[in-house]
């Protein structure tokens, strides 16, 4: 949480958090970050269950396609409801509420005696998937220590992978049987995990608490993690940097703070939610998404079969998963613009060969190994960064809705990609296509280099200072307490 960080120069209160207060935050963060297993799970199972329910409901090319892209539909509207509902409810109850609705969207899909049934299944799991997307990051930024916040947001994304890696392993595990409604039905497990974590094992966020001025409760939660000794002064400090950040924010004391969808458009706020939506859409116009959903359709293009689609699906789920981990063990380390530069730079490259590979008709194995590193340099960075950005570039008074609208994006962009690679492909040809990937990745190293702050270690100021000044704007000082 914000009060948890360091200030410049001082000892900072993480220096006397004691160890059994670090265990809470992890134990709260492997909690929560079930929404995100769930948001893997769910987007990655289909792919293996398409098979069977092609053959048990007699779905057309385009049906096929639609019980894959109405997720994308869905879970577009589940993120763009979802700042509102966690400014409103809190964080907790909104993540359960999530859950609950992951758990009627599985029961609804294993039940579906047809195509309309099933698709009505999969917009409720997209409503849970895109609000699980977009609360995660704002719970886990507002309960982290700086000194460990890059981890514990990188554990969404690590999830996420874990999801999808599992989803292909269920899939692999029925494919014999053909029993696609187990398939989803495995989904019912951590999505009742997750309803009862959130209501029974993880506190509200402290930042929700103090908006809604329910300090007895923070200084209740503070005090189980720091000591009784450290609360007040965190307490306090805390509300001192609240107010200031409400005022920088355009909510002086003559005028109502801005809620909702109209905390973004405060002056202060708007280069945050620039960071956050060009970063939402450059991960995915950078093409991961036509490599996790196309995989076998893109080797079968190199010579090699495609017939056991679920096995190609498990290795690049085990490639994305391993880089994760490999990116979390860097993010406090080397810096989030460190690994997005390296990440962008390095997906530029294995875009620009494997798009050779295909113009030259080079052998099909190097197709494969490029489409392998590229796979590996987008999870080592670009994959888990941003959603660690997305938990510290906005203000407290602004975090849930602006995680929500760069999450709305971020899914907006994932349908328009999906759907778009193969005519794109067939247009201009598939080396073609993802050389224009490589340009979205050329123009994303551009805009981090010139506009993304560090946030590694930093507080919400140190990070605000630096983004405003990236962007040619002074931050006015706001009463007696303002640094910098």
């Amino acid at each position: 949480m914000q009060g948890f960080t360091r200030e410049p120069g001082v000892q900072g209160p993480l220096a006397v958090i004691p160890a059994a207060g670090k265990r809470k935050i992890f134990r709260w963060t492997a909690t929560i970050a079930v929404g995100g297993f769930l948001f893997g799970y769910d987007t990655g199972v289909v792919s293996g269950a398409l098979l069977f329910v092609t053959r048990e409901f007699d779905l057309n090319a385009a049906q096929q396609g639609s019980i894959v892209s109405v997720l994308l539909i869905g879970a577009m509207v589940g993120a763009l409801t979802a700042g509102r509902i966690a400014d409103r409810l809190g964080r907790r109850r909104t993540l359960a509420l999530e859950g609950v609705v992951f758990v009627v969207g599985t029961v609804i899909a294993v039940s579906a005696t047809g195509y309309g049934m099933l698709l009505g299944a999969r917009v409720v799991l997209g409503l849970a998937v895109g609000g699980a997307s977009a609360t995660v990051p704002v719970y886990l930024s507002e309960i982290a220590p700086a000194e460990i916040r890059g981890r514990i947001l990188s554990a969404n994304q690590l999830m996420i992978t874990v999801g999808i890696l599992v989803s292909y392993l269920v899939d692999l595990a029925f494919s014999g049987s053909g029993d696609w409604r187990a398939m989803f039905a495995i989904g019912l497990i951590p999505g009742c995990l997750l309803v009862l974590g959130a209501l029974l094992v993880v506190p509200e966020s402290p930042v929700w608490m103090i908006r809604n001025h329910r300090t007895a409760e923070m200084r209740q939660l503070i005090a189980s993690v720091t000591g009784e000794e450290q609360a007040d002064r965190l307490i306090a400090k805390f509300r001192s940097r609240h107010e200031e950040q409400q005022q920088r924010s355009g909510s002086a004391a003559d005028r109502p703070e801005r809620k909702g969808w109209r905390a973004l458009t405060a002056p202060a706020v708007r280069p945050a939610l620039i960071v956050g939506l060009t970063l939402a859409a450059i991960q995915q116009f950078g093409g991961i998404n036509t490599i996790i959903y196309y995989a076998p359709t893109i080797i079968e293009k190199t010579g090699l079969t495609a017939s056991n689609s679920i096995f190609y699906s498990v290795f690049i789920g085990v490639i994305n998963l391993v880089m994760t981990l490999v990116s979390i063990k860097l993010v406090d380390r080397i810096g989030r613009r460190r690994l997005l530069t390296g990440s962008l730079a390095g997906m530029l490259v294995t875009l620009a060969l494997l798009g050779l590979s295909f113009v030259a008709g080079l052998p099909s194995v190097l197709s494969v190994v490029f489409m392998v590193l590229y796979i590996a340099a987008y999870a080592c960075g670009v994959g888990p960064v941003f959603w660690v950005l997305v938990g510290e570039v906005f203000p407290p008074s602004a975090r849930a809705v602006g995680s929500s609208a760069s999450t709305t994006v971020n899914w907006l962009s994932n349908f328009v990609v999906s759907q778009a690679f193969l005519p794109v492909a067939g247009a201009i040809g598939q080396g073609e296509t993802f050389w224009l990937f490589g340009v979205i990745c050329v123009a994303g190293l551009v805009f981090v280099g010139r506009f993304v702050p560090e946030t590694k270690g930093r507080d919400y100021d140190e990070v605000d200072m630096e983004l405003q000044a990236r962007f040619g704007r002074r931050r006015r000082p706001v009463g007696t307490g303002q640094r910098g």
